[in-house]
């Protein structure tokens, strides 16, 4: 709270957090104009299409049994960039996994991105800047997306993946263990599961959620797509957070807050 966390927490019965929306209008993949294919939960084949255009996009070899990953944002430390780099060894350790990433920021980063890329060039496509239509199609084309942030009072790109069918692998902060549920066993079962959640920001933290999606997307592809419809199927609009607002409004006008010297 940056000094406030006391003050917070004594006034937390008038705070409400209210997550951001997202433009369903742009970020959808039954229209998205800015992607190759077009799929939607009852019919998830354009997908595959999407993965192609992708890893040709960014110079990777095509291959569909390859697992990307993807991960879009500011490099800088706060995103957790540096845990991306980190597990890299281990990642391409693996067979058959692919890492896409798109962003700028802080120089060491972003060379030691090209560094990687360089080492790895038939596994690590890597584009230094910012890309409307290929945001969308890592977002289409990827099978998770890495989004290890150390803070992140909501995030964007978590829902637009979980919209996407894209599923997320993010550290339980903010807004990301609002709308990211881990696939534990118990979730698993009850059905809400739609993402893989670390607790730690480390680089153990982040490939021990990494190696589970791994174990996961290996097992038969119901499995794993039974996550990807649980988070298409979730709403994460503005229509939906506009609702929530009224609801504070409301509630502000049935329970007025009282002056610090008027008796209870």
């Amino acid at each position: 709270g940056y000094g406030l966390d006391g003050l917070l927490r004594h006034r937390a019965d008038r705070l409400f957090g209210i997550l951001n929306g997202i433009d369903t209008a742009v970020w959808d993949p039954r229209s998205d104009p800015l992607i190759p294919a077009h799929y939607h939960p009852g019919d998830l084949s354009g997908k595959a299409e999407d993965k192609q255009a992708l890893q040709e996009a960014l110079g990777l070899p095509v291959g569909e049994n390859q697992v990307i990953f993807g991960h879009i944002g500011r490099l800088v430390e706060q995103k957790g960039v540096d845990l991306i780099i980190d597990i890299l060894p281990r990642l391409m350790a693996e067979p058959e996994t692919q890492l896409a990433i798109l962003g700028s920021g802080d120089p060491l980063l972003e060379n030691a991105l090209r560094g990687i890329a360089e080492e790895y060039p038939d596994r690590v496509g890597i584009f230094i800047g910012y890309d409307e239509p290929l945001a969308h199609l890592l977002e289409a084309g990827s099978d998770c997306f890495l989004m290890p942030s150390r803070f992140e009072p909501c995030g964007l790109n978590q829902m637009y993946s979980l919209r996407y069918g894209t599923v997320p692998i993010v550290h339980r902060t903010g807004g990301l263990a609002d709308t990211v549920i881990d696939a534990d066993t118990r979730r698993i079962v009850k059905g809400d599961a739609n993402g893989f959640v670390f607790e730690h920001p480390t680089p153990e933290g982040l490939w021990w959620a990494t190696e589970r999606a791994l174990a996961y997307y290996r097992r038969p592809h119901m499995w794993w797509e039974k996550l990807m419809l649980t988070g298409m199927k979730q709403d994460f609009s503005w229509q939906a957070s506009a609702v929530k607002y009224l609801d504070v409004y409301r509630f502000t006008q049935e329970n007025p807050a009282r002056s610090p010297v008027e008796p209870a």
